[in-house]
């Protein structure tokens, strides 16, 4: 039965370890695809992106097979060894002696097995999960825009700091404590404008002055979640638009009204544990080495 085991660990962290070489390969052959389609060629570009989808889901599919086939055979060669150990048994008439390094070596590799079997199955999730297809959709959308995710730190703080970003990117550094601190006193100053759209979670009701004398506080002191009415209020501040692109809905502007280059941020639903998040964008690297060429 160990050796049974053990056979199976070794089979299970190869295919782990050759999917994980597989899914280098490809990103290294997908980044060689970009490096060789000029930025000016729509069509080509287009098709690109049919072409590395087309990659990424055949990968996919393929490594999700293996590895159900794998948990199929691990699963046939657990119900052979019990079989044999059965008849050995019966035909024995004796219960055989296990000692108790070989129980804790047994329970070693059982925990082994386990965790390795956790691994695979989460690899399977991230593959076919609901964040892999939304980062898909949003690479997809930014490429044809000559853009690309930059990742911010999920910390309460991401869509100010994706702000921050985007205005350092126009040499017009601000600090998040700065944003916050305009947002929370632009949000106080016009009070109408934004009243009408916060509700007591408890009850249901339009918040008094009071609550929102609080939900300001906190804007400013604490690291709560900044949303579509902060980024109304950045946009009115910095006198600029904020552009936020999503994966299965047009994009939202704020701030037409300025004629200035919009702020652009990325929102995505399924980032992280917890869920909502905002990040930044920076053009593509293939693409701003072939402008330096």
């Amino acid at each position: 039965m160990e050796a049974v085991l053990t056979e199976e660990l070794d089979e299970e962290e190869q295919l782990v370890r050759r999917h994980r070489k597989e899914k280098k390969e490809l990103q290294a052959k997908i980044q060689g695809m970009k490096n060789a389609v000029p930025k000016n060629d729509k069509k080509r570009r287009k098709q690109l992106i049919e072409d590395v989808a087309k990659l990424e889901a055949e990968m996919e599919q393929k490594q999700r097979e293996e590895l159900e086939q794998l948990k199929l055979t691990s699963k046939e060669n657990k119900i052979d060894s019990v079989t044999v150990n059965i008849s050995n048994l019966v035909l024995e008439n004796q219960q055989p002696r296990i000692s108790k390094a070989q129980k804790r070596r047994d329970k070693k590799a059982a925990l082994e097995k386990e965790r390795e079997e956790r691994i695979a199955e989460a690899e399977i999730e991230n593959l076919s999960g609901a964040r892999h297809i939304e980062s898909q959709k949003l690479a997809q959308i930014l490429a044809a825009r000559q853009l690309e995710i930059k990742q911010i730190p999920s910390d309460g703080h991401c869509m100010y700091r994706a702000i921050e970003d985007q205005l350092q990117e126009q040499d017009c550094p601000v600090t998040v404590s700065a944003l916050r601190r305009q947002t929370a006193e632009y949000m106080q100053s016009h009070v109408e404008d934004f009243l009408p759209f916060l509700t007591n979670p408890n009850t249901g009701n339009t918040y008094t002055l009071e609550e929102f004398g609080k939900y300001c506080d906190d804007v400013v002191n604490t690291a709560a979640w900044g949303g579509q009415l902060e980024l109304r209020a950045l946009s009115h501040i910095l006198e600029t638009p904020i552009e936020v692109i999503q994966a299965d809905a047009p994009p939202i502007v704020v701030g037409e009204e300025y004629p200035k280059n919009p702020l652009i941020l990325v929102y995505m639903r399924h980032a992280y544990g917890l869920g909502e998040h905002y990040n930044s964008v920076t053009p593509l690297m293939n693409a701003a080495t072939e402008n330096c060429s």
